[in-house]
């Protein structure tokens, strides 16, 4: 099996009226997955990195897409389907916030919303921080703000993950790669078509990804939007607890919660029917 076909099997997933579009944008082709009324609310989500990619949305789409006009992102440089200008590349958070607020205004404007409109944003991991840095430097666009066990936002990483992470990143093979997310998610079952789609986005060219500090506390404090933040409290990346009580610290209007039994990779599909509860109540609030 080849990424292409192992990412079709799990868009399949997805409700009947998704569809592949793609956005020119100064910094390459991007693709997302889209579905939902056209006049729904807009919301966007950006997945982790490592290969996630737009796809791993699955278990959510349809319940968000009940009221949402969902737009799922396959983030550029990652594995996925956009495409990166090479002329271009992203190097920094001022670049990947540029490109984030040229594909917002471009789908904004192809729902025919207002120019001045603004968006639900959502993202899991990686994700989260892209999310997170959007919000910090362009709030006029964001209305509400959803992280999913989002990293180096609010604390660093455990160092044993980052082990274990370096060390499968330096002999990638999707055998590793199954062991690497076997060993995260305690063994849990995860969704077969899900994992193989991991593991063929390891034999993606390795691509630096665009990383930076965490936000500063200054700058936390000052975020004027609805937040809900949701931890894994079975992740590895971080000490779940502990992000918990820095984000209700530091964040203004965030509603925290550690959801139990689940790790941080498969959070958006362990349990979906509990996270999907939370997530439409908190975006319809």
């Amino acid at each position: 099996m080849n990424f292409s076909v192992a990412y079709d099997k799990v868009v399949a997933k997805w409700p009947a009226d998704r569809e592949e579009i793609s956005v020119r944008t100064a910094f390459g082709e991007t693709v997302v997955n889209v579905c939902g009324p056209r006049d729904g609310t807009p919301l966007l989500l950006l997945p982790g990195g490592g290969g996630a990619t737009s796809a791993s949305w699955f278990a959510n789409a349809a319940e968000l897409a009940r009221t949402h006009r969902v737009h799922a992102v396959d983030l550029i440089g990652e594995p996925g389907r956009s495409v990166r200008d090479a002329e271009s590349p992203l190097r920094t958070v001022e670049d990947i916030t540029a490109w984030l607020d040229e594909l917002v205004g471009a789908l904004l404007h192809d729902m025919g919303a207002s120019p001045a409109a603004r968006i639900q944003l959502g993202g899991h991991s990686y994700g989260g921080w892209i999310a997170l840095q959007y919000a910090l430097h362009v709030p006029e666009r964001v209305s509400r703000l959803f992280l999913l066990d989002p990293t180096n936002c609010f604390s660093g990483f455990k160092t044993a993950y980052l082990l274990r992470a370096g060390s499968m990143m330096l002999r990638r093979s999707p055998r590793r790669l199954r062991a690497f997310l076997e060993w995260e998610t305690g063994g849990v079952p995860l969704d077969h078509d899900w994992l193989r789609l991991q593991e063929e986005a390891g034999t993606f060219p390795l691509v630096r990804p665009v990383t930076g500090p965490a936000p500063e506390p200054e700058a936390l404090r000052a975020l004027d939007l609805p937040v809900l933040v949701l931890l894994a409290e079975r992740s590895r990346t971080h000490d779940a607890r502990r992000v918990a009580a820095r984000a209700a610290t530091l964040l203004p209007h965030a509603e925290v919660t550690v959801l139990p039994d689940v790790s941080h990779h498969a959070l958006p599909h362990t349990d979906p029917a509990e996270l999907n509860r939370r997530l439409t109540g908190f975006l319809a609030a």
